[in-house]
Parts: structure tokens; C-alpha cells; sequence
């Protein structure tokens, strides 16, 4: 066993050389590297396997990977015994009538998606109207923010007027029906580029619709733009600059999700789509003021999206409002069968907090020792007025997770999905070349021993079943957005959680919270988070420069 871990693993150590070269005293400084002391005898035993392995790893290589191609096992946040409700009932959207045009049409780029449903279901502007306007709007703002990588202007036209022909000959859709929208570059249309965000994928064209873009043209909804990400989803520097923080534009965006969010917040589409494997759609909510959510692992296929991490990646909306963020998960989630991670689960939103019968816990241990933006104590606040029952509990942290998981996991299989791009020396031409970005951190988990990352892999299933063991006696939990391991811990157990804006710093940029829930109960923490907003005003406080 001892030489078949070392024989696998001696190969992470010494990609530069050809198997021909190789020598046993080679071998030594691969064990310092994994972590392992072989006596001579046993390298010599062993080193003919070595050699051997290493020449079937160059067959390998001879084999093309594309990006598309996925892992032959399936994540799933799903423990043994775990049962859910299957039965999905009607949700019913309170589209209010007596909405109008106002005179300042560029009050219309804040107006919310049911507001804007109201518009276009009685027909008091048209679909084609909206959408020039927020082409318009992202014509004038797009260069400012460095946010825009494509306006789908052919797209977007086509589909409005498609909705507006269909609206008049009284086929309304829903709440989405000709309202426009943006993609985070990363999800294929045809007949657009697909860049990643990165240098030398600028050019690529990817002959498939996401199935993202598809849920979402089936809802009627017009995509206006595809948004910048940081390259190959790292960060907020993409090939074309730094994507700018609406609030303070000598600030970044954070990312990855970097164009959806700033775009959102400043007004120039109603919605956006982002992804997150570790802090992308969050991130960059908490540093725009945006309210993002990251649904259940799972709860939307990624068919059609550059895959990062398949254990990891996850689709969500990036929204100024918990409802509009449900408007757009309600047509958002479930599977095509292609991505075999994905399920279909049952979105039963009523946009209502019980609190008679609702128990929120939130994070003492990260209250407690200071591990907060400033601004979370008057979210209880707000909460207890609102009759909320809130109870102090300690969030699963501590003692559960003592090593970086997510670094190991996501390492890995971030270098696998892009190994064939590090070994031809692609990852040159990425614009960012620091020790923390993604040309090095592919290099660098070329080091992490299969059996590590395996290893890390049976953690995370103990992490799953401890985090599910506080998660579920409560309907929410409440935490410091950048408390403790949170946002690593709950990314790999895959629960839903959603980020919404509490105020501003004194550096007047936007606070966040994070309010994780159970897993496919993104119903319940919309309903929560919509409930704050209702008697508060810090979701629709929007950028001075953009208003």
C-alpha cells in the first residue's frame, strides 16, 4: 500500500521532468513533499513502479479533457435517512396594479421585478422599451464599472419582442415575462463568446445553451449582457481590468461573480445570475450591497457552465431584495438530468415568516469574540422586534474543522479541471500572476497527494453529519458573513445561505449578513430575509453616481 501511495504520488512532484530522466534519488524529495519516510530498501523496491506509473500518467495526457467533462462520482449534501418534501405547490406572485412609468424614467433601473411585472403585464410599457433602456444604461455604465463583456443586444431584442408578441395575445408567462436580465460570462449562449473572464479564452464560442439561460428563456425572461468574472471565476480581475465597486470606484468588486453583482447594485439589469464555489456569489454581495443567494449544493444544473469544482460550484441570483431573489429562483432551480449532481426539489415560497412558529439561531461564538462587519447586533434587533424568536448558539466550527478542507478539495479539483491548461503553459497568458492566483494554485495542488485529498474527502462527510446535527434543529441560522471557517464549512456541507445588505462601515461601503439555512429550504430564508427588508431600508439605498 505504502508503495502504491508514493509510486501515484511521486508524479505530482516532478511534472517537469520526463520519466526517463527520473532517478531514485529522486525519491527522497518526494517523501519530504507528502510527508513520508521510506527506508532504501523500500525506494528501491518500489522504483520501477514509479517509472512505470509515470509513463502511463504521459499516455493519459495524450488524451483530451475538455472542460465539460465531468467527474464518475456525484456529490450530493444528502446523509443517509435524511427525507425531504417532494410536493411542490402553486406559488402564487403578488404583482401589485397599480404600478406606473414615472416620469423620471431612470427610476425605472431601480424598480423591483414585480414592479416591473406589473409594467409589462398591463402593458403600460413595452418589453422592447425596458430592454433598450437598460441597454442604454449599460452603454453609459458598463466601461465605468469595467463590467460588461458582452451586450446580447440581437438576443435581447428578439426575445423582447418575442415577449411583447405574446403578452398582446394574452400568453403571459409569469413574473420574468420580457424582463431583462445578465449572465455571468461563464454560461454558454450560442452565437456569443464564452471567455471565462480569462485572456486566452476571449475568443471562445461554445456551440450550447446553459441550462441556466434556457430555464430562464423557457420563463420568458431577455438577456441583455453577459457580466465579467475574475479569471477562470478568481477575484475580480478579468482580462479587461479591475470590475469596480458601484459604492467607491477606485474599490474592486470582489468576485467572482464581479459584473453581476456591481451591475445589479448600480442599476443597469434588474437581476444577474452568478456562481459560487467558495465565496463568489457572497463575496462580492457583501462588498456591492447586493442581496445574493447561494441555493442548496445541487439545486440547479451546471450544464453548460465552465465547471471549477464539481463538489463545489453552485448556481444562484444576485438580486437587490430576498423577493426578487426568489422570483428568479422560482424559474431558476432544478435539472435537466445532464449534470448528475442536480435534483429536482420543490421551491414552496410564500414570502411569509411565521414567527409564532420560527426558531433563528445565530453564531455566539463569532458575536462573542468581535468576529464581526459592525453592524450585525441591530440585525438582531430588528429581528426581535419583529417578534422573532432568536436563540445563542455556538455555530459548528471549533473542533470540526481544524485543517483547510476547502483548500485541499477545491485545490484539486480546480487543477484537474484545468491541468491539460497549466501543463501547456496556457495559464501564462491569465493577467493576474501572483503567488495567490490561479496559475500558481494549479501548480501548487500538483502536490496534493490522492490519498490527502481522498482523506479530505471522508472529513467532509464527517463535517456534513456534525453541521447538519446543529443546522437542523433550527429554521435559520444567523452569522457574521466573514465569521470563523462559516463560509468554507457551509460550502462544503452545501447549504443554502443568502447575503443581505445591514448598512454601511465607516468608510461608507456596505455591511452584510448571512443567514444560513437547512438544505433545499431556500423558501424559508427568502421568506426570513424579505421580512428585514420590509422595515428596512438598506436594500434599496442605492449608488448616487448610478441613480
Amino acid at each position: 500500500m505504502k508503495q502504491f501511495f508514493l509510486s501515484f504520488l511521486l508524479l505530482v512532484c516532478i511534472t517537469a521532468s520526463s520519466q526517463d530522466t527520473l532517478t531514485i534519488h529522486d525519491i527522497p524529495a518526494a517523501e519530504r513533499v507528502i510527508g513520508l519516510e521510506l527506508s532504501p530498501a523500500e525506494r528501491d523496491s518500489l522504483f520501477d513502479d514509479v517509472k512505470f506509473n509515470r509513463k502511463e500518467y504521459d499516455k493519459m495526457r495524450k488524451y483530451k479533457l475538455d472542460n465539460s467533462v465531468p467527474l464518475s462520482t456525484w456529490q450530493t449534501p444528502v446523509l443517509p435517512g435524511m427525507t425531504f418534501n417532494k410536493k411542490q405547490n402553486p406559488v402564487n406572485w403578488n404583482i401589485p396594479n397599480n404600478v406606473s412609468v414615472p416620469a423620471n424614467r431612470n427610476e425605472l433601473a431601480f424598480y423591483s421585478l414585480l414592479q416591473l411585472a406589473s409594467l409589462i403585464r398591463n402593458k403600460k410599457i413595452s418589453s422592447e422599451t425596458l430592454t433598450l433602456f437598460f441597454i442604454d444604461r449599460l452603454r453609459k455604465y458598463g466601461d465605468t464599472l469595467h463590467c460588461v463583456i458582452t451586450i446580447t443586444e440581437n438576443i435581447a431584442l428578439s426575445q423582447a419582442r418575442q415577449a411583447d408578441k405574446e403578452i398582446a395575445a394574452g400568453m403571459y408567462r409569469g413574473p420574468l415575462h420580457g424582463i431583462p436580465y445578465g449572465l455571468k460570462d461563464l454560461f454558454a449562449v450560442r452565437g456569443t463568446h464564452t471567455t471565462w473572464g480569462a485572456a486566452p479564452f476571449r475568443d471562445q464560442v461554445i456551440d450550447e445553451d446553459a441550462f441556466v439561460y434556457t430555464k430562464l428563456k423557457d420563463a420568458g425572461a431577455v438577456l441583455v449582457a453577459k457580466f465579467t468574472l475574475g479569471a477562470l471565476a478568481m477575484g475580480d480581475h478579468w482580462y479587461g481590468g479591475m470590475t469596480r465597486n458601484p459604492w467607491n470606484l477606485n474599490r474592486g468588486s470582489s468576485g467572482s461573480s464581479a459584473g453581476s453583482t456591481a451591475a445589479t447594485i448600480a442599476g443597469l439589469v434588474p437581476f444577474a445570475i452568478g456562481t459560487e464555489t467558495y465565496g463568489s456569489i457572497i463575496s462580492p454581495s457583501t462588498t456591492c450591497g447586493a442581496t445574493g443567494l447561494r441555493p442548496t449544493f445541487g439545486s440547479t444544473s451546471r450544464t453548460g457552465a465552465m465547471a471549477l469544482s464539481y463538489s463545489l460550484d453552485k448556481v444562484g441570483p444576485i438580486c437587490r431584495s430576498a423577493e426578487d431573489a426568489a422570483v428568479v429562483f422560482n424559474y431558476l432551480h432544478g435539472t435537466d438530468g445532464k449534470d448528475q449532481c442536480a435534483v429536482n426539489m420543490p421551491f414552496n415560497y410564500t414570502g411569509k415568516a411565521d414567527w409564532s412558529k420560527l426558531t433563528i439561531a445565530y453564531a455566539k461564538n463569532y458575536f462573542d469574540r468581535g468576529d464581526t462587519m459592525g453592524n450585525e447586533m441591530k440585525v438582531l434587533d430588528v429581528y426581535r422586534k419583529l417578534g422573532a424568536k432568536l436563540v445563542p448558539v455556538d455555530f459548528p466550527d471549533s473542533g470540526i474543522y481544524n485543517f483547510d478542507m476547502m483548500g485541499i478539495i477545491i485545490g484539486a479539483e480546480c487543477a484537474a479541471q484545468f491541468d491539460a491548461f497549466t501543463l501547456s503553459h496556457m495559464a501564462d497568458q491569465l493577467t493576474m500572476q501572483n503567488k495567490g492566483d490561479w496559475p500558481n494554485q494549479f501548480r501548487t495542488s500538483r502536490f496534493i497527494p490522492a490519498v490527502e485529498y481522498i482523506n479530505a474527502y471522508r472529513h467532509r462527510y464527517l463535517l456534513m453529519q456534525q453541521v447538519n446535527a446543529v443546522i437542523n434543529k433550527y429554521d435559520a441560522f444567523l452569522c457574521p458573513t466573514w465569521g470563523g471557517n462559516q463560509l468554507a464549512i457551509t460550502n462544503l456541507t452545501g447549504h443554502p445561505a443568502i447575503c443581505f445588505p445591514t448598512g454601511f462601515n465607516k468608510r461608507a461601503l456596505p455591511t452584510s449578513i448571512t443567514l444560513v439555512g437547512k438544505l433545499y429550504d431556500e423558501a424559508n430564508l427568502l421568506a426570513i430575509v424579505k421580512a428585514f427588508q420590509e422595515v428596512t431600508d438598506f436594500n434599496s439605498v442605492h449608488p448616487a453616481l448610478f441613480r
